[in-house]
């Protein structure tokens, strides 16, 4: 009886609209058990197959939470013949991930994220599959008992449910609020379904069981408590003395405990056969009639056995298939089995499976629930399944078993290396924490170069949580206790902890490291020491000698790192994540050198190379270094795409450090716009975290916002501050403006500490843009009129002849033409301020536009703010003007869904978009923009 649920079929029935009219969503049904959400997805599918809607259902299952791809397999299971129709690389991702192989003609080698071990392509893929199937006709994915879905593929149906946009899509998905593991669905509508009203609870109780009596009416309505499950099942399974009992003085039950205590009390009154046969379906819960008839047989229970359990209305044959009536019933059957029945049962599973190589992952885990003690033969066949589901792409899976396997080895060296193997695969799967607790474990056993392991999988994990002390504290003492057995390896954990004290800003455990590396004569000594010196020459920002250090330190760095990216090439590995990460570590050093053009060039390149590849959890960290090199570079517009893409798959990919450090980038871009709220919004979360660099870049962006609003002296004892913490990571870029906001503040002897250490930089970098800048600040605090102008038409001159950012060339302008004006050399200011005007207005940066034609206008000259929106591309929003760009280069709707982890509908969506806003109405058009 499906009562009571007016409003939430009123809320189904809209999202089934909306994706039949092209607009995808996604929903989260939530609820104790048995309070409706399997009827209510019931409903769901019978008006979407009524409207003519194609559905897709799955269920998770408990037993089958630990193997890889298992849900996802299930829900894709009658469309896997579709698959050959994907791109290359998306197609031999889900076929690996589902175990059914390459598949001939796929292809083996794919480089970046191209197998099945790049989880987002995985999800590339299906998001792929669904929307081609969309295309024919609207679609429902429906998919209860969510909650028990393994963790590859509730990660893979969050990714799509998260990135549906112009298809015809619904994803509905069911997850219990209790007694069940954690179903977190960060970004998704939710729909919470609590008990029946009162009312509609007697009506639905009425028509189930009219003959009750009035006291046991009400012992049910209030134990019940609205719950529809407990509202049907309690009358038929009451014994009769509680039927009968009192109201008054009844110890309350939860719901869920009374209902798996109602259903266990029917199942034990079954024969004892019958009772067996359940007990093998809730064990192996495939429903794969063969193999449980086979282990019932075992036990002296066969197919009869059947009938009494399905007069009990607990199972039901279906199609071949045994069915729990409610997956609460097959928790009861189980859970209320004692520890003996229970080993019984699993082992004649695992003899049931054996020989049945398919399902040799199911084998071991029954093997493994039926051990008694240490059993080194299962423990090795759980680490085969772990393997198994590691080229599946199954970090979770390739956890659970590593870690199931640890618990089974006999001797100690064993243990520590299988749970070294399962802390890092949970630290490759996301659950830090974990991976911590398994590595602690591991770190006292077995032999010291898996200690060693386990020391850098801890480290790393306490850098990603901003720990970064306590990972360098580690990794320098598993180094010294390697040091003289395996130099090689002491050496990578030294670089390790150098970089871990960097990121602490702790250079005193950075110097310690470099200096010991040096002492043991370890390899990659070198590479350490040039870190310190790089190092110094940012936090401590002092010295001539030291800054010329720096850049030799600098370029050493970038040389290793274009050796190591070269010799990965020669060895066929260019493409592989550990290569790029590389690649992308030395866009950093050209950024921090001053490279401009070869960092840009560098990381547009690797963004491209890893959309192309599907690698999606490299894509944001490329995106960095890129988007802040678009800035430097006056590409705001590039910048703001980038950051916002960067942000948003930061976001889905969990990269919490990423997210928060691109959106201090969003928040320069907010601060040029003069936009207070966006600016402070961005920074809320980096300052909170307290952490250079993105601390310092969070100041910087709300300090570039008061020096162009008007507010110079906060922003002077902001960046003071930054500047005089022990910790100065980032504050170099913001040293120019604490120059400014010193003069603008009439107290220009504290900005003269900040002058010079910014023109030690511009020394080391020997980059003209930079020298241009520290031009400009020595101009500003001269007090010497001839001087000053001659730092000032220096600082065009370099401005003008190098490929540093716009924005700083109209600074530099900006402030000469102040001073020219102040000078009242009037027709000198006005050559200065027009172009100044212009280019901070094209940039879009309003206040300094703004400030400007104020200093045009006092000199005399009439000047009005220009017409807004005068550039087209303005108009786009950071994905439109992804999708134009891809497109103008002519590549079709899917390929661009395929670069922008999107469905090829919303590609063509957003595109549908672009051409009225550019006034045009093809491609062709398009691609003569010169986007």
């Amino acid at each position: 009886m499906f009562r009571g649920r007016s409003v939430e079929t009123a809320r189904l029935d809209q999202l089934l609209a909306q994706a039949r009219a092209g607009q995808s969503a996604a929903l989260v049904v939530r609820g104790a058990a048995g309070i409706g959400k399997s009827t209510l997805l019931a409903q769901a599918e019978r008006a979407a197959r009524a409207s003519g809607m194609r559905v897709l259902r799955g269920s998770g299952v408990e037993t089958e939470s630990e193997l890889p791809f298992a849900g996802l397999h299930l829900l894709l299971a009658g469309e896997l013949h579709r698959l050959d129709r994907l791109p290359q690389a998306q197609a031999v991702a889900l076929r690996t991930a589902l175990g059914l192989g390459t598949g001939a003609g796929h292809g083996e080698g794919q480089g970046a994220g191209g197998s099945g071990s790049d989880r987002f392509l995985v999800g590339l893929a299906v998001l792929t599959l669904l929307a081609d199937l969309a295309d024919e006709c609207p679609l429902l994915c429906l998919v209860d008992d969510a909650h028990w879905f393994d963790q590859e593929s509730a990660a893979t149906l969050l990714f799509v449910a998260r990135r549906l946009g112009a298809d015809r899509i619904a994803v509905l998905l069911a997850a219990r609020d209790e007694d069940a593991p954690a179903f977190v669905t960060p970004g998704l509508a939710e729909l919470r379904l609590g008990g029946l009203e009162p009312a509609e609870a007697e009506a639905l109780l009425t028509e189930l069981a009219p003959a009750l009596s009035r006291n046991a009416r009400e012992l049910i309505l209030r134990e019940a408590a609205g719950n529809p499950l407990a509202l049907g099942e309690l009358p038929a399974l009451q014994r009769e003395d509680e039927r009968y009992a009192s109201p008054y003085g009844t110890v309350a039950v939860p719901m869920h405990s009374r209902l798996l205590d109602t259903f266990a009390r029917t199942a034990a009154a079954l024969p004892e056969p019958s009772q067996t046969l359940l007990l093998v379906a809730a064990a192996d819960d495939t429903g794969e009639l063969a193999v449980q008839l086979a282990a019932a047989a075992r036990l002296g229970a066969g197919l009869a056995d059947l009938a009494a359990a399905e007069q009990a209305r607990l199972i039901q044959l279906d199609q071949g298939r045994l069915v729990f009536r409610h997956p609460v019933i097959r928790t009861a059957v189980y859970q209320s089995a004692t520890s003996a029945r229970k080993l019984t049962v699993h082992q004649a599973i695992a003899a049931a499976l054996d020989g049945h190589p398919e399902r040799a992952d199911q084998r071991a885990w029954h093997l493994a629930a039926a051990a008694t003690g240490p059993d080194e033969a299962t423990a090795r066949l759980l680490e085969l399944s772990a393997e198994r589901a590691r080229a599946r792409g199954g970090f979770a899976a390739v956890t659970a078993a590593y870690q199931r396997a640890a618990r089974l080895s006999p001797g100690a060296a064993e243990r520590g290396r299988r749970l070294v193997e399962a802390a890092q695969a949970a630290c490759d799967a996301g659950r830090l924490d974990l991976a911590e607790e398994l590595a602690a474990q591991a770190q006292g056993l077995g032999e010291p170069l898996v200690a060693a392991r386990a020391v850098r999988i801890r480290a790393t994990v306490a850098d990603e949580q901003d720990r970064s002390r306590d990972a360098h504290a580690m990794l320098f003492d598993s180094a010294l206790a390697l040091a003289e057995q395996a130099p090689e390896r002491a050496g990578a954990l030294l670089f390790q902890a150098a970089q871990a004290a960097w990121h602490a800003g702790d250079h005193g455990g950075l110097d310690k490291s470099a200096a010991r590396a040096k002492a043991l004569d370890l390899p990659g000594a070198e590479r350490i020491a040039a870190l310190a010196t790089l190092a110094a020459a940012q936090y401590r920002l002092d010295g001539a000698e030291a800054a010329e250090a720096a850049r030799a330190a600098r370029q050493l760095l970038a040389e290793q790192a274009d050796a190591g990216c070269a010799s990965g090439a020669e060895a066929g590995s260019a493409g592989s994540p550990s290569a790029l990460r590389a690649e992308i570590q030395l866009g950093w050093w050209h950024l921090f050198g001053g490279e401009l053009t070869a960092a840009h060039d560098l990381t547009a390149e690797l963004e491209r190379r890893c959309r192309e590849h599907g690698a999606i959890g490299l894509v944001a960290l490329a995106q960095l270094p890129l988007a802040r090199t678009q800035v430097m570079l006056g590409r705001h517009r590039d910048a703001y795409a980038t950051a916002t893409d960067g942000l948003r798959i930061a976001q889905d990919t969990g990269q919490a450090r990423l997210r928060v450090y691109l959106s201090t980038v969003l928040a320069q871009l907010a601060a040029l716009r003069g936009d207070e709220s966006e600016c402070h919004e961005l920074v809320a979360e980096a300052l909170a975290r307290g952490i250079a660099p993105s601390t310092v870049h969070a100041a910087g962006a709300l300090s570039l916002l008061d020096l162009g609003l008007g507010r110079p002296a906060a922003a002077l004892d902001r960046l003071a501050a930054c500047a005089a913490a022990e910790d100065r990571q980032g504050v170099l870029a913001s040293l120019p403006d604490l120059v400014e906001a010193a003069v603008r503040s009439d107290q220009p002897e504290r900005g003269l500490q900040a002058a010079a250490w910014y023109q030690q930089a511009a020394a080391q970098s020997r980059q003209p843009w930079q020298e241009a800048i520290a031009l400009r600040c020595r101009a500003l605090l001269a007090g010497d009129p001839a001087l000053a102008q001659a730092h000032y038409e220096q600082a065009v001159g370099l401005h003008l002849g190098s490929a540093g950012s716009p924005f700083e060339l109209a600074r530099t302008r900006l402030v000469y033409g102040e001073w020219l004006r102040r000078a009242r050399r009037t027709g000198e200011a006005r050559a200065q301020l027009r172009p100044a005007e212009q280019t901070f207005e094209g940039l879009g940066a309003v206040p300094w536009a703004e400030r400007a034609r104020a200093e045009l206008r006092a000199t005399g000259e009439s000047v009005a703010p220009r017409t807004a929106g005068a550039d087209l591309l303005d108009q786009l929003t950071p994905q439109e003007l992804q999708v134009a760009r891809l497109a103008a280069q002519g590549l079709s709707n899917r390929e661009i869904g395929a670069q922008l982890f999107v469905s090829p509908r919303t590609a063509g969506y957003h595109l549908s978009h672009v051409y009225p806003k550019l006034g045009i109405t093809s491609r062709t058009e398009l691609a003569r923009l010169g986007l």
